[in-house]
């Protein structure tokens, strides 16, 4: 059947699911990463999170809790810095994950996505942009968590180290956010998305060696921080901000990483061009 015999809004998603060459999907992505950057220029509250997330727990761990867990790992608060400052910026990604599906999901009920989608341009392209500026948004989230970490005393003693790190958690929470953008279509509200990443994220964080040592957990929740992910990439980043065996839990947080991208951003895909 033409499009000329279909109706208006037809015909558009149907020019919109004609094949579209990479070169343009390319060219389409920049184009909508620039409109992704134009928007937080004239909403600049929407980097309030990614200000506020590494200042507020940096502070809140370091002061409350450092003293304590310090002791336990064999010094103080300045041996906690060390300790925690790591497992934060394993979080960077998560955190930033959870956004871009309340985001995803607010431009739906908006009509910006509706919009999109009757346009000629790569449903992929559409996932692929909010990806790339969530990830500019991470690593401006990091940065700032680097300067507060130096303020309170981190001493950053390998500094390739420190740049691995960062892409490493980079790498995970891109394909964390593949998770996300499929929750961001399928769920209703934005209200919703954040209580899913509420009660999938909160475990994974506290049943983690994100914050403290995992040696004096009961042996079950122990069993579950040895499959966690984040245990994975918060040890894999202190044995390269820290110095110490990395190999393990490097390959433990690239499987993941892969694993989830494999599965969830054809998922994402689908649904979004699927979406009634």
């Amino acid at each position: 059947m033409s499009t000329a015999t279909l109706s208006p809004a037809a015909a558009a998603t149907a020019k919109a699911d004609t094949p579209i060459p990479l070169r343009a999907h390319l060219r389409h992505t920049g184009a909508l990463i620039r409109r992704n950057l134009l928007w937080i220029r004239q909403d600049p509250e929407s980097m309030f999170d990614a200000i506020l997330f590494p200042v507020v727990f940096t502070l809140l761990f370091v002061y409350v809790f450092g003293g304590s867990i310090g002791q336990s790992l064999g010094g103080g608060q300045e041996r906690y810095v060390q300790y925690v400052i790591p497992g934060l910026m394993a979080m960077m990604g998560m955190n930033m994950a959870q956004g871009v599906g309340t985001g995803f999901n607010q431009d739906f009920n908006s009509g910006v996505m509706d919009r999109f989608r009757s346009l000629p341009i790569g449903r992929g392209s559409v996932l692929f942009a909010k990806i790339a500026v969530e990830m500019m948004r991470m690593l401006f989230a990091t940065c700032v968590l680097m300067l507060v970490a130096v303020l309170v005393g981190y001493d950053i003693k390998h500094w390739a180290g420190l740049l691995a790190s960062i892409g490493l958690s980079a790498v995970f929470g891109s394909a964390l956010m593949w998770v996300f953008l499929t929750l961001g279509v399928m769920m209703k509200s934005a209200q919703s998305v954040q209580a899913m990443g509420f009660l999938v994220l909160m475990p994974l964080q506290f049943g983690s060696s994100i914050f403290a040592p995992t040696a004096s957990m009961p042996g079950w929740l122990q069993s579950f921080t040895d499959y966690n992910p984040l245990s994975a990439l918060a040890d894999t980043a202190r044995g390269l901000m820290e110095g110490g065996p990395v190999a393990h839990d490097l390959w433990v947080t690239l499987i993941w990483s892969v694993g989830l991208t494999a599965v969830m951003a054809p998922v994402a895909i689908h649904k979004f061009r699927t979406k009634a």
